[in-house]
């Protein structure tokens, strides 16, 4: 059990993951901008307004509409994000293909996986 994690730790250090941000559902625009004043007021973070959701610092986006997951969603990121989902894959998780974007170079820059953690869905992002 010990190499296979240690096997694991390796290959999660190899691919650079890391959390990049975790995303809140809100219940429409107006809970969205709530709950980015209470950051604000609480954390002095900057709420940056978007389409779709608000960054209440660059760790935290509130979605202002249903956004993907139960609670909200977990972004995870890679530099390779082909690699890491070949990765995830192995570990049981499937691709939700549909959600797929690409670089120019035709490179995957993100892509959601198919299973949730906690009421978390998870998307990688290429940094």
């Amino acid at each position: 059990m010990a190499d296979e994690m240690s096997k694991d730790f390796d290959a999660v250090k190899e691919l650079e993951l890391c959390v990049l941000h975790v995303g809140i559902n809100a219940d429409g625009e107006e809970d969205a901008l709530r709950i980015a004043d209470e950051f604000h007021t609480l954390m002095a973070f900057i709420p940056r307004v978007g389409n779709s959701s608000i960054f209440a610092s660059d760790l935290i986006e509130i979605m202002k509409k249903d956004g993907p997951g139960e609670k909200g969603h977990i972004a995870i990121g890679a530099h390779d994000v082909a690699k890491a989902a070949e990765f995830f894959e192995k570990r049981g998780m499937g691709l939700k293909k549909e959600t797929a974007q690409y670089n120019e170079d035709g490179s995957l820059k993100f892509i959601y996986l198919d299973k949730m953690i906690a009421g978390f869905a998870i998307h990688l992002k290429q940094y």
